[in-house]
């Protein structure tokens, strides 16, 4: 059972993974042609109208699809009450931005946000109507459906927005991408899955108790994960949160392309675990030990070649970033732990624990913003966001830990090889020059594909070593060479 469960969440991480990649390659691809195209206060002005518009949303956000994927088996009631809700909460969160709108220009100084906000408030509502019987395919484990369902919209958005650009050279243009991305999505929703919703609250109060924590949870979120802009937005101005962001999102790779990917596939899985009956003990293991192959050298490497990625990415002018993008890369390597603990959590409705860890992580966050912001400013807010990462990632990994009765041997045992590996890579790169250096000493190619051929060989050959040196035992090394076996024709990943 164990080994079945871990097979279908590995292939479903396996689509995930995929759709999320092809996400990144078009939204850095977007990125990098918008940047020559716009100015860094453009970026800023959406960075904030987002961060906005996703606070708000996220302040009502119901984890409906969620309550439907726990449910062992959803009548009809329960999709549809799932769909009223949800289009409830997309129209009250659009209708409150649109009236926030204008305030919220006076509150950041800046009178383009106004209008600005008005579009972008159409989101959350184009979100809420997209048809429920979609989550199937994250129910079933179906995701190389969800992979056509994101990826499709996103490309079309991009398209739009690259050619605004070049039209109007102006931010209008991401405004037009991001409206032609959510409305062909959730056109889709509906052309893919044969499911009609009705509106209906029949079952509602099946769905409120897990809701209602999810809601607890999110705003707990938000309070966390908007506080940099939002902080670094009203102290240094919009340039500096437009560069702020760019520093983040390119950090974020490791968890937004690996993680959170892996993340959503294993919720599925733990919850399919729950319906059956299974232990999630050593899946949840396996699964933080491969993800840890993956995140930690791939955190430690953007770190360290931060400058020369940034200099030829993005150009001189974004020689700020650089700092953020060193700092955020290391901690967003280590939200592996947390990140699939939360899952874990999330799917036997461990709720309340998480509600409680993630404030105290808001908490430490505002307070370290508002302390190195001013004296630092984008640097000292990276600093801020990674101290409080690293305590919350902690305390969500002890609370699964304990709950579930994984001991800290089994844990180590299986994340000590690409960690000392890891380890080996830096001190590698930073020995020969080739890692943290500062934007003036990143010019040209040869900086960026040098770092990373030296950090990628160096951490290979450390890490094949390791493992054959104590005896080649099942984990992370085996269930990655499995999969890149399975990448074969005619040859499948099994788990062992």
């Amino acid at each position: 059972m164990t080994g079945s469960l871990l097979a279908r969440t590995a292939r479903g991480a396996g689509w995930v993974m995929a759709w999320r990649l092809g996400m990144r390659v078009l939204g850095l691809t977007s990125t990098l042609v918008l940047v020559r195209l716009l100015v860094p206060a453009d970026f800023g002005l959406i960075a904030l109208a987002t961060g906005f518009v996703q606070s708000v949303d996220g302040l009502m956000s119901l984890g409906t699809e969620e309550a439907v994927i726990r449910e062992r088996n959803p009548d009809r009631s329960v999709y549809d009450s799932a769909f009223t809700l949800s289009a409830l909460r997309g129209l009250l969160a659009s209708l409150m931005v649109a009236i926030a709108a204008w305030p919220a220009a006076g509150f950041f100084g800046d009178e383009r946000l106004g209008p600005v906000l008005l579009v972008v408030a159409l989101l959350p509502l184009l979100d809420g109507l997209a048809n429920i019987g979609a989550v199937d395919f994250r129910r079933n484990m179906t995701f190389h459906k969800e992979f056509a369902l994101m990826v499709l919209p996103k490309l079309c958005g991009i398209l739009a927005a690259i050619g605004a650009a070049i039209l109007l050279h102006s931010y209008v243009a991401m405004l037009c991408g991001m409206l032609v991305n959510r409305s062909l999505r959730m056109a889709m929703t509906y052309a893919m899955h044969p499911f009609r919703p009705r509106f209906s609250l029949r079952a509602w109060r099946l769905l409120v108790g897990y809701s209602f924590w999810t809601w607890l949870l999110s705003l707990a979120t938000l309070l966390r994960d908007r506080s940099d802009s939002l902080i670094l937005g009203r102290m240094a101005g919009s340039g500096i949160v437009g560069i702020y962001s760019i520093g983040a999102e390119i950090a974020a790779l490791p968890t937004t392309e690996f993680i959170e990917p892996l993340g959503r596939a294993a919720f599925s899985g733990f919850a399919a675990a729950r319906h059956e009956g299974a232990a999630v003990r050593d899946t949840f293991l396996r699964l933080i030990g491969f993800a840890t192959l993956l995140a930690l050298p791939i955190g430690v490497g953007l770190s360290a070649v931060a400058a020369p990625l940034t200099r030829l990415a993005l150009g001189p002018g974004w020689g700020q970033a650089v700092p953020v993008l060193q700092v955020l890369g290391m901690a967003g390597a280590m939200q592996v732990f947390g990140h699939l603990s939360q899952h874990l959590l999330s799917a036997h409705a461990l709720l309340g624990r998480l509600v409680g860890i993630a404030l105290g992580g808001a908490a430490l966050r505002v307070a370290l913003l508002v302390t190195l912001i001013p004296g630092f400013g984008a640097t000292g807010a990276a600093a801020a966001a990674a101290i409080a990462i690293a305590v919350e990632q902690g305390a969500v990994l002890a609370t699964a830990a304990r709950r579930f009765g994984i001991g800290a041997g089994p844990l180590a045992g299986l994340v000590w090889r690409p960690g000392l590996a890891s380890l080996t890579m830096a001190a590698a790169l930073w020995a020969s020059g080739l890692g943290w250096g500062g934007i003036g000493t990143g010019n040209g190619l040869w900086p960026l594909v040098a770092g990373v051929a030296v950090g990628a060989g160096v951490f290979a050959v450390v890490l094949t070593g390791l493992w054959l040196l104590v005896g080649r035992p099942a984990g992370a090394e085996a269930d990655a060479l499995r999969a890149i076996r399975a990448l074969v024709p005619g040859q499948k990943f099994r788990a062992h």
